[in-house]
């Protein structure tokens, strides 16, 4: 009987290392690093991406940022900073950077 009682105490452990990782997950998921910011891409589907604060000084960006306010103002959506063209063109666009 104690035999099995180990097994249930590992896998309490267990457990408890997996939703402490999932914890993990979810902070880092909605935090950002110092130095960065979230912008949300994309024409319909919006998706999360999290950016340097030197892409602000290329003039590629300031253009889509330009976009941005155009198209939203300053009354975004999604409550952060939405950049309205393609996803796959962000991508290529900052790759360069």
């Amino acid at each position: 009987m104690a035999f099995g009682l180990r097994g249930i105490v590992k896998g309490k452990k267990a457990l408890r290392r997996t939703l402490s990782g999932l914890k993990e997950a979810t902070l880092k998921s909605t935090t950002v690093p110092k130095g960065y910011f979230v912008v949300y891409v994309g024409e319909n589907e919006k998706k999360r991406y999290v950016v340097p604060v030197s892409y602000l000084n290329e003039l590629a960006f300031q253009e889509l940022l330009s976009m941005a306010e155009e198209e939203f103002g300053y009354e975004h959506p999604i409550g952060g900073l939405t950049i309205p063209c393609r996803e796959d063109i962000f991508v290529d666009l900052t790759s360069r950077f």
